[in-house]
Order: C-alpha cells, then structure tokens, then sequence
C-alpha cells in the first residue's frame, strides 16, 4: 500500500494545486470564484488561505483518503486519471478538519511542527480550515459538463448528510476531553469515530461509488469498508500516541503524549479505567483533568495504560474491525490487483508506524 501511496501523491498534489494554487492571482480568483463585485485582494487572500494550505501539505500527510478514492475508482472500472480533481474533495476536506481541530484541542504540534495556529494565528488558521469544507464543493460545480444532474445532485447530498455526523463526532470528542470523569461506554467512543473519522472514509467511497453509477448496495458495502477501516485507523493512531511516547518521543510528529496532555478519552484511556484499581483509575483520570501535567505526568499516565493490558487490547479490537472491513466487500467483483490493494489497506492503517 506504501508504494499506492507514493505513486499516486504528485499527481493528488497537482490536482489540488490546480483548485488552490500556490501563487494566487487575480485570473484565478475570477474563474474560480467569479467576477468580483468591486476588487480582490490577491496577497491577502495568498496569505489567509492558500499559504496555511500548503504548509499544512508541505510537512506531509499520506493522502490516503484521496488514494483510496482512486483504487475505488479503478475498481468500479474507471480510469482513475480521469478523476483526480474529484479526489481532491476528501484531501481537502480533511486537512479543513484536521487545522480546525487543532485549535479546539489547543494542540502544540502538526505533523512534526508547530501546529497551524501558532504560525499564522487562530484567527487566519479558523478561516482556513473552515474554507476547506467549502471549497472542494465548488469541484462539482465546476464540473457540471461531465457529470450529470442527477449524480450531481446525489453526490451533494452525501456531503451534507457525511459532514453533519463528522460534527457530531468533533461534538461528543471535545465535551469528553473538556470532562473529568471517564464515563464514556467504548461503544460511544466507536460512535463518536464512526462520525468523526468515518464519515470521511465514507466520503471517498460514497464519492467513488456516485460518481461511477455504482448500485446502492454496492455503495453502501464499499461505505461500509471505508468507514470500518477509518476507525481502525483512529484506533491505530491512539495506539501510535502512546507507542511512539513511550518508546521515541518526538519522531510520531506530535507533542510527547499529546493525547493525554490534551485529556483525550481514547479506547485505551476507557479500557484502562475500567480494567486498572479504583485508586489507579482516578489518578489517570486527574492526570487527563489538570490543565497542564509535568513529563513524569505524562510518563505516569502512559504506564497506567500499558499495565493495564489496553494497548493489546485496542490493537484487538482495531483488527477486528480491520476483518470486518474486508468482509464487508467480499461479495463485489473486483479483479484481484484492486482486492489485494483494499487487503492490504486494512493492513496498513493498523500496522503503520507514523
């Protein structure tokens, strides 16, 4: 799956440059957004919007979304090449809700630097994420010659329906960090990733699907797949937090123990609550609470997560999924490259090692 990943990601940066440009120019605001009602800034809006972008793009990131909507694209029988503006609507959108999100976590780090707040302040990096759920919107409308009214029309509606359960997600993640107690069920956990991560995993195959005619029971395996596979992944990334501050901080590209600095309720925190001695429990749940905590703090809390036996155990659980993601379409009829690539992604989300 690396290599899918590495082949495809000039291209995606391409295409995503064709709708965002690095150098922004008065040509390419009126095409893109229309005749001006008086005049636009082109510097300012260089500096508000596209600058935070590319820096966000720059430091890295997978693109995983984008190439699993090609896969899926040349599954369906398609050539992908033809499709990779539609790609871009996934990548753009999640690296919208990734800048969003790190300002509601007070996060520290993105990706190995400073997260993007801190280099171009609240104000500009809110205006940015926010204008990523927008944009890749003008894709379709842009596109009105190749696609028909109908798909169109369809594929709209599953943005709106996919991106209002993404909220709930971001909802239900910040009222359980902002909370002492850990009362969060490990069912509510996986709802809250089915929505948050997993409706953008259901974005690229729902995308996939709509665009190349694909039956609504076809749609709603490779949704199935999708959505599956991207809470394993949340579920890895839990897992990846405490392995890498455990083992090397720093080399993961974020805060060392960021998600217990940011009392973050994850699968292994409930687990752990559950699993370790009441005293045990609450002294995690306070390390989570206080507003700050020392490296011993945190060193403290990820050692009440290993004892307890829930690293093990979220990898447990994101396998299962993992499984459960593969038989959801194991009744399509795809040739045997695109199977083993939609295989081994299941694979690689959870055994991944940044």
């Amino acid at each position: 799956m690396r290599e899918t990943l590495a082949e495809w990601r000039p291209a995606i940066d391409e295409a995503i440059a064709d709708l965002v440009p690095r150098e922004v120019e008065g040509e390419y605001l009126e095409d893109f957004f229309g005749e001006p009602t008086y005049e636009y800034d082109p510097e300012g809006i260089q500096r508000a919007l596209s600058d935070p972008l590319w820096e966000l793009l720059d430091r890295g990131g997978k693109r995983w979304r984008a190439v699993l909507f090609l896969v899926f694209v040349d599954a369906f029988g398609e050539d992908p090449e033809d499709y990779l503006r539609y790609a871009c609507i996934p990548e753009i959108l999640h690296n919208g809700t990734i800048i969003v999100d790190d300002v509601e976590d007070e996060a520290a780090m993105r990706r190995g630097e400073p997260a993007l707040h801190h280099v171009f302040d609240e104000d500009v990096a809110l205006n940015a994420g926010n204008a990523m759920y927008f944009l890749p919107l003008k894709i379709l409308t842009r596109e009105q010659a190749d696609l028909p009214a109908d798909r169109r029309l369809a594929a709209y509606e599953m943005l709106m329906d996919e991106l209002n359960r993404t909220h709930l997600g971001q909802g239900m993640d910040i009222c359980w960090h902002n909370e002492s107690e850990v009362r969060v069920t490990p069912e509510q956990y996986l709802e809250m990733c089915a929505c948050k991560t997993g409706c953008l995993g259901r974005i690229v195959a729902r995308l996939a699907a709509i665009l190349t005619d694909q039956p609504a029971d076809v749609e709603e395996a490779v949704a199935s797949y999708a959505e599956l596979t991207a809470v394993a992944f949340q579920i890895g990334d839990d897992i990846l937090d405490v392995e890498n501050s455990l083992g090397r901080a720093g080399e993961f590209g974020k805060e060392f123990g960021n998600d217990v600095r940011e009392g973050k309720k994850t699968l292994l925190v409930i687990h752990a609550v559950e699993e370790s001695d009441p005293e045990t429990a609450r002294r995690l749940e306070a390390i989570l609470e206080a507003d700050e905590n020392t490296d011993e703090e945190i060193g403290e809390a990820l050692s009440i997560l290993e004892e307890a036996g829930s690293i093990e155990y979220a990898r447990d659980h994101a396998l299962e999924l993992a499984a459960e993601a593969r038989a959801a379409i194991d009744g399509l009829e795809f040739d045997p490259e695109n199977e083993r690539k939609l295989r081994e992604f299941t694979e690689f989300v959870i055994d991944r090692d940044v």
